[in-house]
């Protein structure tokens, strides 16, 4: 949080790739990316509205935390209800303890911000 102001100062930003689709990312106030989007999407609208079905059904969404593709290191990731990834860590993590108490402050992170940001989608 932003001392004293009560804001996180945490914010969604949308990304185009060389292909063409849009993810999202979530970057802390500290420029450090917090969360990224599970997928990717044709248009930019869908990647927002992505994030707004994130932010307002995450208590729903089960998640934790895994070893990477390759083995060597930790990721946490969220599945929506289809069991699709929704969301993943920013990077991966060397310890396991480290990545499952990144999980923990991204979950604690939406739960608190998640209602204001999915309200600012536009529409």
């Amino acid at each position: 949080m932003t001392k004293g102001t009560g804001v996180s100062g945490t914010r969604c930003l949308v990304d185009m790739g060389t292909d063409g689709r849009y993810g999202w990312r979530l970057v802390a106030q500290n420029g450090r990316v917090v969360a990224k989007s599970g997928g990717f999407y044709d248009d930019h609208a869908g990647c927002r509205e992505a994030f707004a079905v994130l932010c307002a059904g995450h208590e729903a969404m089960a998640g934790g935390v895994q070893h990477t593709a390759g083995g060597n290191g930790w990721v946490w990731l969220l599945r929506d209800t289809e069991g699709r990834t929704a969301a993943l860590s920013g990077r991966s993590y060397e310890r396991h303890s480290t990545c499952r108490t990144a999980y923990a402050r991204f979950r604690a992170l939406i739960a608190d911000e998640g209602p204001g940001w999915a309200s600012t989608v536009l529409r």
